[in-house]
């Protein structure tokens, strides 16, 4: 059973991504470094609603 999860920059909080997840292997929330194209630099991305 996966689902739809939307990933927001930590630093100026936009959702940049949208990627999918097992709701049962990982219960808690994602948290991955990606490039952020409005900070226009790698920064930490965390799962939103």
């Amino acid at each position: 059973m996966r689902i739809i999860i939307q990933m927001a920059c930590a630093e100026c909080k936009r959702r940049n991504y949208t990627t999918t997840k097992n709701r049962t292997r990982t219960p808690d929330k994602l948290e991955m470094s990606k490039f952020c194209r409005f900070c226009r630099k790698h920064t930490s991305h965390k799962e939103t609603k």
